[in-house]
């Protein structure tokens, strides 16, 4: 099963967003998307989505999908508790046996069950957004979009997510699409990295890494080897 989406241009009030788009994913990958503010990053997603349909071009995959979101905001439901919030996304697909054993699930995977029972305002910003991570994979879908969701955040928080988000994935994969501007964070999640011009986004250049995401380590050469490749990428003509 494969995604792909082809020649496809964006055009927002006379400006064009994206243009002379091109891609093709294998399902069950982690694809990371790196790119400069403005390259159409977030309106890829909403075409993957069905939210947006492209002036031209054929996208392929997509129809039929369930997806799940992970945002950079958490978008928790300030009066449900940590539970309460995943939940919430389940409710309308699972009877109560099944959304019970999914949430127990989800919550032990971020490392959350102490705090089952609290409600985000008591929560740390690094735990609200483990519950978010929760939620977007105890909802039971095909997809899921992530919209730079470790941005802004200090570097020691951001590792501790990011690994908390790779122990979830690894024990349920599914295909997931990854935005980001930070190199770091592309080397580290991205199993397959595209490159996008500036706006107009297109496809500049694609690298695979297949470094099994356990061993992966900002210190190790291998690592280092791929952030150069991206660079040298990024800062060609």
């Amino acid at each position: 099963m494969t995604f792909s989406l082809r020649d496809i241009d964006v055009t927002f009030d006379d400006l064009p967003v994206l243009k002379n788009l091109t891609m093709e994913m294998d399902e069950h990958q982690l694809i990371c998307i790196l790119g400069p503010s403005g390259a159409g990053k977030t309106t890829l997603l909403n075409l993957m989505s069905g939210s947006l349909q492209p002036d031209r071009g054929q996208i392929q995959g997509f129809e039929g999908k369930s997806i799940s979101y992970l945002f950079q905001e958490t978008r928790l439901l300030r009066w449900k508790t940590v539970e309460g919030n995943i939940d919430f996304v389940l409710k309308d697909h699972l009877s109560k046996m099944e959304r019970v054993e999914i949430i127990n699930r989800y919550i032990e995977m971020v490392g959350l069950s102490e705090f089952r029972r609290y409600y985000p305002d008591q929560l740390s910003g690094g735990m609200k957004q483990r519950v978010a991570i929760a939620r977007a994979f105890a909802f039971p879908s095909d997809i899921l979009l992530m919209d730079e969701p470790f941005k802004g955040l200090d570097l020691q928080l951001k590792s501790a997510l990011m690994q908390a988000f790779i122990d979830v994935w690894l024990t349920d994969k599914r295909s997931v699409f990854f935005i980001t501007h930070d190199l770091d964070e592309a080397v580290l999640l991205g199993e397959k990295i595209y490159v996008f011009t500036p706006s107009p986004g297109r496809v500049k250049g694609v690298i695979t890494n297949s470094i099994p995401h356990k061993e992966r380590n900002l210190n190790s050469d291998s690592l280092r080897s791929i952030e150069d490749r991206l660079i040298e990428l990024i800062t060609a003509p």
